[in-house]
């Protein structure tokens, strides 16, 4: 059950990135770097619970 959690929270991840990937292209520059910043911040930890939980 606790895989499945993690599991659901990094499609969720996923799919919050792509869609804003997708709505990138509408926006400013500046808007872009955040977006940018704030996905690798959210990739970086969901990739630090993901190793936690497997140790």
């Amino acid at each position: 059950m606790h895989n499945k959690f993690i599991s659901t929270i990094t499609a969720g991840a996923i799919i919050g990135v792509v869609a804003g990937v997708m709505l990138i292209p509408n926006m400013d520059k500046n808007i872009k770097e955040r977006v940018k910043k704030v996905a690798e911040n959210g990739k970086n930890m969901i990739e630090d619970m993901n190793d936690n939980m497997n140790n």
